[in-house]
């Protein structure tokens, strides 16, 4: 058993879940004092350790949805199932929602956009022209739709202290980047995406299944591969008279710090407009320039400036 096991899920408790989904607060606050538990997830490589991963993995072999007691021994008895899946699996929490907080951005940009996507995941976050979206604003809430009229994708998100987009960005071409990308055809790709939904999430489940179909009649362009080395030739393939935005989301953590910079290094090389929305420690050069701490919240910044805090699903965009 190692210390900082036992500390990553108490702060996934304490900071991650709390308020956000009761079982998982307690399945993870429990397991940082439970050596059994502790000693088996230890035996799984570093990367592998993480809440989400081993909490969708158990899922995704039939555990129940119950106190931690019951989760628990029914984790110890089956650890032989659930293992092979943590192994096969990676965390690719793919939620289109966070297109509502990029959207005040994108929707800056004059003319067409060609989108970039490190961690594409499935590729549901390069469809920010094809959702409608519902802010509560400071003003009163308001309806952004895209110009064929409303979609059967509504994105809810709380707006503070800027104004509501008035108009979705004129994407012509969008691609993404993933070790593993997902396939939105797929059976059992589609059945991961959602166990990897936190369990009180219901309304979250079906806005996946709402956004897989939109992405489904118009399948995205992903390449398997580093975020790194597959960057710059997806950029040389954008439209030359498109603006190209390269982005991403809660994608960076997954990366050690050298490789983390390398892609910083990589992507501040090229004639892009960069777009991160990450955890309030992950860039720290972004992290120097914050006011206060972001409270478990992401942090969206343009070109290396923060611009505001985000809901980890985008479901609030305070500016900065």
């Amino acid at each position: 058993m190692t210390t900082a096991t036992a500390a990553g899920y108490e702060r996934f408790a304490a900071v991650e879940a709390r308020g956000v989904s009761p079982l998982y607060e307690e399945w993870a606050a429990s397991i940082a004092d439970d050596d059994a538990v502790l000693t088996l997830i230890d035996s799984l490589p570093r990367p592998k350790r993480q809440p989400n991963l081993v909490f969708a993995a158990a899922r995704l072999a039939g555990a129940p949805l119950a106190r931690y007691p019951e989760f628990r021994e029914w984790l110890l008895a089956r650890w032989s199932a659930v293992e092979p899946i943590i192994q096969s699996r990676m965390t690719q929490t793919n939620e289109a929602g966070r297109c509502a907080v990029l959207l005040p951005l994108l929707s800056r940009i004059e003319g067409p956009v060609a989108l970039i996507e490190a961690g594409a995941s499935a590729g549901f976050c390069l469809y920010p022209d094809r959702y409608s979206y519902r802010y509560q604003a400071d003003d009163g809430e308001q309806l952004v739709h895209p110009a064929a009229g409303a979609s059967t994708v509504e994105l809810p998100c709380t707006l503070a202290g800027t104004a509501v987009p008035e108009r979705l960005p004129d994407v012509v071409w969008r691609a993404g980047i993933d070790l593993n990308p997902l396939d939105v055809q797929d059976f059992e790709d589609m059945a991961w995406l959602e166990t990897l939904v936190w369990p009180e999430h219901e309304e979250r489940r079906d806005r996946l299944r709402a956004v897989a179909k939109v992405a489904a009649e118009d399948p995205p362009h992903l390449v398997r591969g580093d975020i790194v080395e597959a960057l710059p030739q997806l950029v040389d393939q954008a439209p030359k008279d498109a603006t190209v935005v390269v982005f991403h989301s809660a994608v960076l953590p997954y990366l050690d710090p050298d490789h983390r910079q390398r892609f910083v290094d990589r992507v501040q090389g090229l004639d892009v407009v960069w777009i991160s929305n990450e955890g309030e420690g992950v860039l720290p050069g972004v992290k120097d320039q914050l006011p206060r701490g972001a409270e478990g919240r992401l942090v969206l910044s343009l070109d290396g400036v923060p611009q505001a805090f985000t809901g980890p699903h985008g479901q609030s965009y305070e500016a900065l």
